[in-house]
């Protein structure tokens, strides 16, 4: 697998080994020993797989006091994937990184704990799965606005499907402290 290190230090593009021939194609999606050598060391506790439409924007999301480590990649369709650097004292504080996941490319982002993640559908359908080193809290997931001018995330897109719920999401600089994990170097 090759592994593109980005913007962000600890979010990683991950280009796994797809063999393929006339009948189909064969990868692994993960193997904890291949993974911790790259320094993906917390342990993965919860899969999840969403379906969404083309348009749909799902994110800025993160968990404050359960943080996520979360491997993400595209089973079907193609979306544009997004990591934040969130935690407070960061000397990447409000940066982003994006990259196209899809299943053709069969890339895989690894977003850690400490980060906002989000990602919008630019195929007709998607079908998203996502690894997550800790488990979804619901009452303890915040998040940011997806056109936040502060982050400027260049979605390529000017009016995506939203949930209620992500509508009503904050600006980086509407968040107070305690809203926001801490860097810790």
């Amino acid at each position: 697998m090759n592994i593109i290190e980005t913007n962000l230090p600890g979010v990683l593009l991950i280009e796994p080994k797809v063999f393929g021939d006339q009948r189909g194609f064969f990868l692994e999606t993960f193997q904890a020993e291949r993974y911790k050598e790259i320094g993906i060391e917390l342990d993965f506790v919860q899969d999840n797989l969403s379906r969404s439409s083309k348009g749909v924007l799902r994110g800025l999301h993160y968990q404050l006091n359960y943080p996520q480590g979360k491997l993400v990649s595209v089973i079907r369709g193609k979306v544009f994937d997004v990591a934040v650097d969130i935690r407070q004292g960061s000397p990447h504080f409000g940066k982003w990184f994006g990259a196209e996941l899809s299943d053709e490319n069969h890339h895989q982002l690894y977003v850690p704990p400490g980060f906002a993640h989000g990602f919008c559908v630019m195929s007709d359908t998607v079908d998203f799965q996502y690894k997550c080193t800790d488990y979804y809290h619901p009452e303890d997931e915040v998040g940011i606005i997806w056109n936040d001018p502060s982050i400027a995330v260049d979605w390529s897109i000017a009016d995506p499907t939203l949930s209620d719920k992500d509508k009503q999401l904050l600006a980086l600089s509407e968040l107070s402290s305690e809203q926001l994990p801490k860097y810790i170097p």
